[in-house]
């Protein structure tokens, strides 16, 4: 769906040597759940903005569903193919009835009145948040707002939906609400998800994690193996999910537990699998 070939960016002014992007290779495949992680000033966000051009290449090339974002005459194609949800929801909405904020996009796109409609009731759905249509969203939760944002891309339909931070400022119950949905259109409606997050239960939930430091990929596997290796993470100045870091230190006093774990239930059991 998404690929790179040595992509590297800096901005006019920038040497060779302060590039923020230096030589990037990935893929990122049609349906899958990619997580980006990286401290900040990485480059991951800057990553995240090539997909859908909002950033061209210095060097190398993207290919979003076969289109290289230097195409000016595709532009609009890649930015239907590809959209984005920044952190923000307050900034992303801009109507005062829930079902007019979702249509904006499309409308802006020129597709018919119908056709419109379908899509509101489809992205509303797709979001669980069609009993809200008719509401003002102002009035909303931080993460129902969130969830309005990400309708009105979904209404778009783009295959590739890019999430840069989306819980950033949200509570806990906004962030499970919105994690939530994200995953649904990953499982249920078989989008193509990526995700940058500081939270890494958030980035356990992804099929796979790349790690960027210093505008390279520094990691890449699945959650199991990229937050099995605490100290690579530790390295790199980021955290592991809780129960992870947990097995860590049990292992470091000499208890043999596996160093893989990523949920609270798992964890229980292998606590309970050495005290029997």
């Amino acid at each position: 769906m998404i690929k790179t070939e040595n992509l590297t960016f800096g901005f006019e002014n920038d040497t060779e040597e302060n590039l923020i992007l230096k030589g990037i290779d990935l893929e990122v495949k049609n349906g899958e759940f990619l997580c980006i992680l990286g401290h900040n000033g990485s480059g991951k966000s800057t990553l995240a903005k090539h997909f859908n051009a909002i950033y061209l290449p210095s060097g190398g090339r993207v290919l979003v569903d076969g289109i290289d974002t230097k195409c000016e005459e595709k532009i609009w194609d890649i930015r239907q193919n590809t959209a984005m949800v920044f952190q923000n929801p307050d900034n992303q909405i801009v109507a005062t009835i829930v079902e007019e904020d979702v249509a904006f996009a499309a409308e802006n796109l020129g597709v018919a009145p119908d056709e419109i409609r379908k899509r509101v009731d489809y992205a509303l759905e797709a979001v669980g948040m069609t009993k809200f249509k008719n509401h003002a969203p102002h009035l909303l939760s931080g993460g129902q707002k969130q969830r309005i944002a990400i309708a009105g891309v979904i209404a778009m339909k783009p295959k590739t939906i890019v999430f840069d931070e989306p819980t950033a400022m949200l509570d806990p119950i906004g962030r499970r609400e919105v994690m939530k949905t994200i995953k649904r259109l990953n499982s249920e409606f078989n989008m193509t998800i990526v995700l940058i997050t500081h939270n890494m239960d958030e980035a356990a939930m992804s099929d796979r994690i790349i790690v960027i430091n210093d505008g390279r990929i520094e990691l890449c596997g699945k959650p199991r193996e990229v937050f099995s290796d605490v100290e690579k993470m530790k390295t790199l100045g980021l955290d592991t999910p809780q129960v992870t870091y947990l097995a860590y230190l049990l292992q470091k006093e000499g208890i043999n537990i596996k160093s893989d774990i990523l949920e609270i239930d798992e964890c229980v059991e292998e606590i309970l699998r050495i005290c029997q």
